[in-house]
């Protein structure tokens, strides 16, 4: 089955439980009968296989689940879902009032664009406002603008007085609960006894509501804080008008526009603030209605009777207690923990199952009890996790995904948990959509996928193609040749005197000079000169001649 047609399949049968209700005489949004569905494929107790597509006899015990959880008046979970689904669709945040400009106001004006329509509209506009109200801060007329900065004076404490009374008479019914759910978890025939009263659902429907109460209280304080600030601002601006006009009969518009157009501002921001406490109040008015069914379970006779024996404790006086109780981050090796001595910012720490013990939670049933940073802030998976006593600590620390696994089935039998604890992003959807062939089941499985498309300008900027552009050389060569037509031409070249493109030159070199060197000294050798002497050559008294040769050379060492 596609998407598409399994889309279709869903809407059908919220229409379809839709309808059956306003037939029994209750009037039920899509949005809460989407959320019952999901609610009810979601409990375990219920039999709904995940792992396997919806025949249609599942979705008619779907939709009699739905319609029998929906039609339950007496039910405090059904309260808290309603109460869920309406301060979603009705809460405002302040980010959300912004002053639009009309554009049905804005018709022909002059041959301007559309924007510059808005932007001289809405200036003269602004400028024609500020002089009103400087003319009404100064009594020469203003005549039906209401006094936006005194009505706000009075209607802010008035709304933080009656919030105030509200989050304190829900947070009693908070603690008398919880101190009775304490004690029925620490006895297992009590705890047998009160399931049936629906004791806990109570719980989460009154810990919803102060935790609503609680949002809407802090954005009108934040509004009495803004409504202090411009009060101030918006004198001064108007001093400053008297200062710059005062008796004169013609000023300078580049002075006093401005000013005019600052005052326009503030006094828009005043009628902001007006609308978003006028909304605030109206919201916490209809979120009563959802604590009805309390004083029909629980009258006071019987609550008496559960607290019989029971110390109640309030949220403060349980984080004082185990004030003194720190973790050993020595103990804990593998585990980051934070303290809110050493950490900046601790307060702005998105702190999971909103500050509640998890541990607590998890073994305990589903009781809420606040966790104590002081002892010690478990950072796990990039998350992290508060405990109102050093043992849960030191148990949730042993292994953390078990009791997340834990608290995560207790939400799927108490989908009011899901908002509560903030646990949004482990139910986005019930299961992934896949194919199924056979189109004659009707299952009911969430669409994580969906076809989508946008459309954009093919060119928002002008083409800038030069059609002439060729990247090729070879391409570039052969128009060159086509250009020039080489096969066709002849070369001429004539050289004068005066068009050779040709001067002399000289340059000028160094003449080769003689050069000698000198050795360190003068020496040289002689070779001693021979000389032989023969004696008897002139004869004797003998007859015959008798020569004797004598060598008479010297030696050369002797010369």
């Amino acid at each position: 089955m596609p998407p598409t047609q399994a889309e279709s399949v869903i809407k059908n049968i919220i229409r379809e439980i839709g309808q059956e209700c306003a037939a029994h005489g209750e009037i039920v949004s899509e949005t809460l009968v989407a959320f019952m569905v999901k609610a009810v494929v979601l409990d375990p107790r219920n039999g709904f296989n995940m792992d396997r597509t919806l025949m249609k006899s599942d979705v008619q015990k779907l939709v009699k689940l739905c319609l029998a959880r929906l039609l339950d008046n007496k039910n405090p979970s059904l309260d808290t879902i309603k109460m869920q689904v309406y301060f979603d669709m009705n809460y405002t945040s302040r980010a959300a009032l912004q002053s639009v400009f009309p554009q049905a106001e804005l018709g022909t004006f002059l041959n301007l664009g559309k924007k510059d329509k808005e932007r001289q509209l809405k200036e003269l506009t602004m400028i024609v406002t500020g002089i009103r109200l400087f003319n009404r801060h100064c009594g020469k007329g203003g005549e039906g603008i209401d006094d936006l900065p005194s009505v706000l004076r009075e209607a802010v404490p008035a709304t933080i007085k009656h919030i105030d009374s509200q989050l304190h008479i829900a947070q009693d019914q908070v603690f008398r609960y919880t101190a009775i759910l304490e004690k029925a978890a620490k006895n297992p025939l009590m705890s047998r006894e009160l399931q049936s009263c629906m004791l806990k659902e109570a719980l989460y429907n009154v810990r919803q509501y102060e935790i609503f109460l609680q949002v809407i209280l802090s954005d009108i304080i934040t509004c009495a804080q803004e409504v202090e600030m411009m009060t101030k601002q918006l004198e001064a601006q108007l001093e400053q008008l008297k200062i710059t006009v005062k008796s004169k009969t013609a000023v300078p518009t580049s002075q006093v526009f401005p000013v005019f157009i600052a005052v326009a501002s503030l006094w828009i921001s005043f009628q902001d603030e007006t609308v978003l406490i006028s909304i605030l109040s109206n919201l916490t008015t209809h979120l009563e209605p959802f604590l009805g069914t309390h004083e029909i379970l629980f009258p006071e006779k019987v609550m008496q009777g559960l607290l019989s024996g029971v110390t109640v404790k309030t949220d403060l006086y349980r984080i004082k207690e185990h004030m003194e109780d720190r973790v050993n981050v020595a103990d804990f090796r593998k585990l980051e923990w934070l303290f809110p001595e050493t950490t900046a910012n601790v307060d702005k720490l998105p702190i999971q199952y909103r500050g509640f013990c998890g541990y607590t939670c998890a073994t305990a049933d589903g009781l809420l009890l606040p966790g104590n940073p002081t002892i010690g802030i478990l950072k796990y998976k990039e998350k992290y996790y508060t405990f109102n006593s050093r043992n849960a600590a030191y148990s949730f620390a042993e292994n953390p995904e078990h009791y997340i696994n834990l608290i995560k089935e207790q939400a799927k039998k108490n989908a009011e948990l899901i908002q509560l604890l903030q646990l949004h992003q482990q139910f986005e959807t019930l299961i992934p959509y896949s194919q199924m062939r056979d189109v004659d089941r009707h299952y009911i499985k969430p669409i994580t996928k969906c076809e989508n498309g946008t459309q954009t300008d093919t060119h928002i900027l002008p083409p800038s193609i030069e059609r002439a552009y060729e990247w090729n050389e070879w391409e570039l060569r052969r128009k060159a040749i086509k250009l020039a037509n080489l096969r066709q031409k002849i070369t001429h070249s004539v050289q004068t005197e005066l068009s050779h493109m040709r001067r002399e030159n000289c340059s000028q070199v160094y003449p080769s000079k003689d050069a000698g060197t000198q050795s360190l000294r003068e020496s040289s050798t002689q070779v001693p000169r021979p000389q032989t002497y023969i004696a008897g050559l002139r004869g004797g008294p003998c007859p015959t001649t008798c020569g004797v040769k004598v060598n008479l050379t010297r030696a050369v060492d002797e010369t």
